[in-house]
């Protein structure tokens, strides 16, 4: 049975420190939510935010345009920052496959031992799972690592 852990801090560190670009996918247009707040703090950062959305697709938020899935990106995609419960996390695993993006990335409270060995089986090697984009990023500000 595959068994899933994320890598070290500072491996996330260096991660988020050499990516550029994020997908978000379930991000949503309401300001409280955690998805908006997630993307808006990476975006001030400086990183350029795919929104992923097929209910708002077509729409904005945070000034850029709302896709339907990940394969509408054009151009590389460093995270794919996902924002959708657990059980369609697999699914969201095979879409990230076909985009050829780098790092899988499942939000705070999600994780999927089956998206993670789709992963792994599609090659890719870079899986965070059940961490908060936005804290991993205020921390490796705060590591001298």
């Amino acid at each position: 049975m595959y068994h899933y852990q994320n890598p070290s801090d500072v491996t996330i560190f260096n991660w988020i420190r050499e990516s550029k670009t994020i997908a978000v996918v379930g991000l949503s247009n309401r300001q409280e939510t955690a998805s908006y707040q997630v993307a808006q703090v990476m975006q001030e950062a400086g990183y350029k935010i795919y929104p992923i959305n097929p209910k708002l697709a077509g729409q904005e938020i945070l000034g850029e345009k709302v896709l339907a899935k990940l394969g509408e990106i054009e151009g590389a995609v460093d995270i794919v920052c996902v924002f959708r419960r657990s059980e369609f996390l697999a699914d969201v695993a095979r879409e990230f496959l076909q985009i050829n993006a780098k790092i899988f990335w499942a939000q705070l409270g999600l994780e999927s031992l089956e998206a993670a060995q789709i992963l792994v089986d599609g090659g890719c090697q870079k899986i965070v799972m059940n961490k908060c984009l936005k804290v991993e990023y205020y921390n490796s500000l705060q590591s001298d690592i």
